[in-house]
C-alpha cells in the first residue's frame, strides 16, 4: 500500500507540473496569447475584449493557472474558439477513436511482439535469423510508409479494408481500424520481438537455469517457472513504453487513414490556432502517458515483489 500511495504522490507531481507547462508554455509564444488566438487577424476592439474576457487574460498568471487547473479538474477545459462548442464535448466524441486504436495496436504489439520474440529466443536458428530481419525491416520503416503502402495494397489493390473513416459500431470500427492499427504496431511490435528474444536468451543462459536442467527437469518446466517470469520485467518495461508511445504516434496514423480522433483534432487545432483545444488535448495526453507508467510499475512489484520495497 505504501509502494502504492508513494507512485501515486509522485505522479500528481508529475502531473501538476505538466499542467502547469501546459498552460504556461502557450504564453511564451511572441507576442502572447492574444497573438496565438488571433492568428493572422487583427480583430476587432469588442472581438479582442471578448477573447481577453473568455480568457481572464487581465488577471495575474498565477490567478489564470490556478482557475484554468480548476476547472480541468472537474471536466471544464472551455470552449473552442472554432467549432463554438464545449472543449470536453469535442474530446469526449473522439476520445473513443484514439482509444481503440491504439488498444487494438497494443494488442497486435503484445501478441505479435511477444510470440516473435519467444519463437527466436526459444528456437533460435533459421527462425531467430528470418526474425530477426522481419524485425529489422519494421523498424526501418517510417510509419507514414507503412500505411500507405498497406493502403495501396489491401484497400485500393485487393479492396479487403476501408481506406478512410472510423466506422459505426463496435465491429466495424474494429474493421476500418485494423489497417491503421497495424500501422501503428508494427515498428513497435517488431521492438519488443528484440527485447524479448533478448531478455529469453540471458535468462537461458543464467546459472539457476542450468541448475535445474542439472535436476533433472524438463525444458518446458524450466522455461515456464525460470526464464519467463525473470524475462518479462524487461518486457512489460517496453511494452509500457511502446503503448504510451502509441499516444504520440496515433497523430500520425490517424491523418493518414483520416480518422477523427485525438491526434487529427489535435493537428487541426496547432493550424487552427484553437487555444483552448490544444491545452485540453496536450493534458489528456499527458494524463494517459502517467497513468500507463503507473500500471507498468504496479506491473513491476506483482512480477517482483522486491521492487516495491
Amino acid at each position: 500500500m505504501s509502494f502504492l500511495l508513494k507512485r501515486l504522490a509522485g505522479l500528481a507531481v508529475v502531473l501538476l507540473v505538466a499542467s502547469f507547462l501546459v498552460y504556461g508554455l502557450l504564453y511564451l509564444v511572441p507576442g502572447g496569447p492574444m497573438a496565438f488566438l488571433l492568428g493572422n487577424r487583427s480583430g476587432t476592439p469588442e472581438q479582442v475584449a471578448a477573447i481577453r474576457a473568455q480568457y481572464r487574460l487581465d488577471d495575474p498568471f498565477l490567478l489564470r493557472y490556478l482557475s484554468w487547473l480548476g476547472d480541468a479538474l472537474t471536466g471544464d477545459f472551455g470552449s473552442s474558439l472554432v467549432y463554438r462548442q464545449e472543449v470536453a464535448a469535442l474530446i469526449g466524441s473522439r476520445v473513443a477513436t484514439t482509444v481503440l486504436l491504439v488498444g487494438y495496436a497494443t494488442v497486435l504489439i503484445s501478441a505479435g511482439g511477444i510470440a516473435m520474440g519467444l519463437l527466436a529466443g526459444l528456437r533460435g536458428g533459421r527462425l531467430d535469423t528470418a526474425i530477426g530481419v522481419l524485425s529489422s525491416l519494421f523498424l526501418a520503416t517510417p510509419p507514414f510508409v507503412v500505411g500507405v503502402l498497406l493502403a495501396i495494397v489491401f484497400s485500393v489493390g485487393l479492396g479487403w479494408f476501408p481506406v478512410f473513416g472510423p466506422g459505426e459500431g463496435l465491429l466495424d470500427r474494429l474493421y476500418h481500424l485494423t489497417l491503421p492499427a497495424i500501422t501503428l504496431s508494427l515498428a513497435s511490435a517488431a521492438f519488443l520481438a528484440r527485447i524479448t528474444r533478448a531478455s529469453v536468451r540471458e535468462e537461458l543462459n543464467r546459472e539457476h537455469v542450468e541448475t535445474a536442467r542439472a535436476r533433472g527437469f524438463g525444458e518446458r518446466h524450466i522455461v515456464r517457472r525460470h526464464v519467463l517470469r525473470n524475462a518479462s520485467i524487461p518486457v512489460v518495461t517496453v511494452t509500457g513504453l511502446n503503448i504510451a508511445g502509441l499516444i504520440a504516434g496515433s497523430v500520425v496514423v490517424e491523418n493518414i487513414f483520416a480518422l477523427d480522433g485525438l491526434g487529427s483534432l489535435f493537428v487541426r487545432a496547432i493550424l487552427q490556432r484553437d487555444f483552448a483545444i490544444v491545452q485540453a488535448v496536450v493534458l489528456v495526453l499527458v494524463t494517459a502517458f502517467v497513468l500507463i507508467n503507473l500500471l507498468v510499475d504496479l506491473c513491476y512489484s506483482a512480477l517482483d515483489p522486491r521492487l516495491s520495497r
